[in-house]
């Protein structure tokens, strides 16, 4: 694949997840997990564990996107921090012990996990309906810890934000959907941050890795990446304060069935 080529779809990808960040509170893994994928396999770069590359790399990402973009939510008052301080250590635990689980996964098994997860939440969000209540209050601290830990353990497993499980999940305890989306990109940086710091860590021994990858990490990608979306953020915030809770559940389903379903499709293919 042509140095050029590569640079731009880089560059889109980034820009997208970017927007996708602030409009729909995700961290922008489920656009660039796939781009990543794409790009790596284009440039002949198949290793065992091509798949750990490409989370890791969109982990890595996710820290710029879901920082600027819960800033820019906050200003609006759109983010509850007091949900953040309580489920954020659940999240961060379940985030290293996602990763562990990742680096012992091949590479085709965690397409699979990352395609039918994903296709699920996005029928959820599709087919579900807004009405749709567990409860019209937040749970205390038993569960809540386990919702934090599981938001953490699979978003890290799949190299997303937590979005695509935190507003599904927030809005059937009754958060505001634009609420639930502000809030989400908070408890992304408690994903991403303790799991590129594990990313790192791990994948030493992994070899015909892409040049520059520390760890599971590919440390160009994730640099042009963070710039492109850096810039896309507040476009993505300002719409979703502008579109409804309804048009923001379809274009959160329809993106997601998108990526999730050719991610799906790649490994049963393969």
């Amino acid at each position: 694949m042509d140095l050029f080529i590569l640079f731009t779809i880089l560059s889109a990808a980034g820009a997208v997840a970017g927007i996708i960040s602030g409009l729909l509170g995700v961290g922008g893994g489920i656009i660039l997990v796939p781009a990543f994928y794409h790009v790596f396999s284009g440039l002949g770069y198949e290793p065992p564990q091509l798949m750990q590359i490409c989370v890791a790399t969109s982990t890595g990402t996710i820290i710029v996107t879901s920082l600027r973009s819960v800033t820019s939510h906050h200003k609006r008052g759109a983010v509850s921090l007091e949900l953040m301080r309580k489920w954020g250590p659940f999240i961060a635990v379940g985030s290293v012990l996602g990763v562990l689980a990742a680096a012992s996964l091949k590479s085709r098994e965690l397409q699979f996990i990352f395609g039918g997860i994903g296709v699920t939440l996005g029928l959820y969000m599709l087919l579900g309906r807004p009405t749709w209540r567990i409860s019209d209050t937040l749970p205390g601290r038993p569960l809540g810890a386990v919702y934090g830990g599981g938001i953490g353990f699979f978003s890290a497993l799949m190299g997303i934000g937590g979005g695509s499980f935190t507003v599904p999940l927030l809005t059937a305890y009754g958060v505001p959907s634009h609420r639930a989306v502000g809030t989400s990109p908070g408890f992304g940086l408690f994903i991403a941050v303790p799991g590129f710091l594990a990313f790192l860590a791990t994948g030493w021994s992994v070899t015909g890795k892409p040049p520059l990858t520390v760890g599971y990490v590919n440390l160009p990608a994730v640099a042009l990446i963070m710039v492109t979306s850096l810039l896309t953020v507040p476009l993505g915030v300002a719409l979703a304060h502008r579109l409804s809770a309804a048009r923001l559940r379809l274009v959160f389903a329809l993106t997601v069935l998108l990526l999730a379903g050719n991610m799906l499709v790649n490994a049963v293919a393969g």
